[in-house]
């Protein structure tokens, strides 16, 4: 989507729906004293919360709370911005609404037009949306505030308040504003070409470039941890029938999420839960056991299975340790390993995790993970190996929420880097070249910030935060 008349007032209930102790009403746009007036009945002094009736069109109080007005350009928005903090009720707050709307509409006494023309509802982050256009902050930020908002972890939450003051869009411009010297001291020698191999080598054109990959290093490494924060990775547990996934399941959420059965084939449907290791969400899978069978039904869930792995970040592919000597039992093993094998990408790891280790003990075999789901002997090492396998490092304190587009914005700027640095090696023959990648590389850290962005691509953005903000 994309937003329209971007320079109408908008007005919305900016708390969540529901009850509540108090709920917020905000509007923004250009010149708003006469709908102050009318909903206030009185001016405010900026930046004071003031106690008031909420009047309405006779002049009756609607409710009594706070009135706030942010006067351009110190404001969220960087426009007007009025918010009246009442009591938490549904109704209340869309009387509030409706009341806004209505004394927009209607005539000012004094100059007979409308008190504030076009005022309408506010289409999801709009708020934010114009934050964002008028300068107050850049696109990452924006996007940090919806992440703030939706974060699950403690460690998520602080990094997304780090994003949301900065910290990521500094690093993105220190990385910009090195390339944009770079690609000066280029374009400079395109018009000397007589002096430019000297020039470039004086300027140490190859130590700044290399200089600039490394700091780009750091970079994607704290942004690859952000992203992990906010997003995790999905694990299946695969196995065949009996080999204790459900119990696993429970035994890493904590909880008795899923069915425990001695009886083969438990489990039909994929039963699935996000926990969190050190702050990182994992959504974990446990699926039907894998085999042929001739039930309708478990074929559907082997089905089932099979679909939840191959959208894997990981598989843990569990063992069942009293079995695994059996010839059955290791042929049918090696067949799901096969399969895996097929329909996974070398990028998505296989754990092996060899379960019921109370019930045979000394017989796990070198590779993978020895446990026993029922006692808990081993959770805490699997838990640290999929940290690992996620990619995982413990630097919560210098790390920024990122997104799943920064990241690959910040591949491309490397991809870019590096042919540049092969461009600047056979010197005088393709400094075009180099020119053109470093211009591409900083056309993909301007994207990460909204320097230059499409409007489909805001659209995106924006269209997900909720309303009111």
């Amino acid at each position: 989507m994309t937003f329209a008349r971007t320079t109408d007032p908008i007005v919305a209930v900016a708390t969540a729906s529901g009850r509540g102790a108090v709920g917020i009403v905000r509007v923004s746009g250009a010149r708003l004293a006469p709908l102050i007036e009318a909903v206030c009945g009185r001016a405010l002094k900026p930046r004071e919360a003031t106690y008031l009736p909420f009047r309405d069109a006779g002049g009756e109080p609607v409710d009594h709370g706070l009135a706030i007005h942010f006067p351009s350009p110190n404001s969220f928005t960087g426009e007007d911005v009025l918010e009246l903090q009442a009591h938490g009720g549904t109704v209340v707050l869309q009387l509030l609404l409706a009341r806004c709307l209505e004394a927009a509409a209607e005539a000012d006494p004094v100059t007979g037009r409308p008190r504030l023309v076009g005022l309408r509802v506010a289409e999801p982050g709009e708020f934010s949306q114009r934050a964002f256009l008028n300068g107050k902050i850049d696109l990452a930020q924006a996007e940090a505030i919806a992440d703030l908002i939706d974060a699950s972890t403690e460690a998520a939450a602080r990094s997304a308040g780090r994003s949301l003051s900065g910290a990521f869009s500094r690093e993105i411009h220190t990385l910009r504003d090195a390339l944009i010297h770079l690609r000066m001291l280029v374009e400079a020698t395109l018009d000397f070409p007589e002096e430019e191999i000297d020039f470039l080598q004086k300027a140490d054109a190859a130590g700044q470039l290399a200089r600039l990959q490394s700091q780009l290093a750091a970079v994607q490494q704290r942004a690859k941890q952000g992203a992990l924060l906010r997003e995790g990775i999905k694990v299946v547990i695969a196995g065949q029938p009996n080999a204790g996934k459900s119990s696993l399941l429970n035994a890493l959420a904590g909880a008795e999420l899923a069915i425990v059965s001695a009886v083969a084939g438990t489990t039909r449907d994929v039963v699935s839960q996000t926990i969190q290791i050190h702050g990182v969400p994992l959504h974990v899978a446990d699926t039907a056991g894998l085999r042929d069978s001739s039930d309708e039904v478990e074929q559907i869930g082997v089905a089932r299975a099979w679909g939840q792995i191959e959208n894997a970040d990981a598989v843990l592919f569990l063992h069942d340790l009293t079995r695994a000597e059996q010839p059955d039992y290791a042929a049918a093993d090696a067949e799901i390993l096969r399969g895996l094998q097929g329909k996974l990408p070398a990028s998505v790891p296989v754990l092996d995790v060899w379960n019921k280790q109370d019930a045979a003990p000394g017989t796990a075999p070198a590779q993978g993970i020895a446990l026993s789901a029922k006692t808990g002997l081993g959770i805490e090492a699997l838990r640290d190996q999929l940290l690992a396998m996620a990619g995982w490092q413990s630097v919560p304190e210098g790390v920024y929420l990122a997104r799943a587009r920064h990241v690959q914005a910040l591949g491309r700027v490397e991809t870019h880097l590096a042919l540049a640095a092969s461009h600047l090696a056979a010197q005088a023959q393709l400094l075009d070249l180099l020119a053109e990648e470093l211009r591409l590389a900083q056309n993909a850290l301007n994207e990460i910030t909204g320097e230059f962005g499409a409007d489909d691509l805001l659209g995106v953005i924006f269209s997900r935060f909720c309303i009111g903000k």
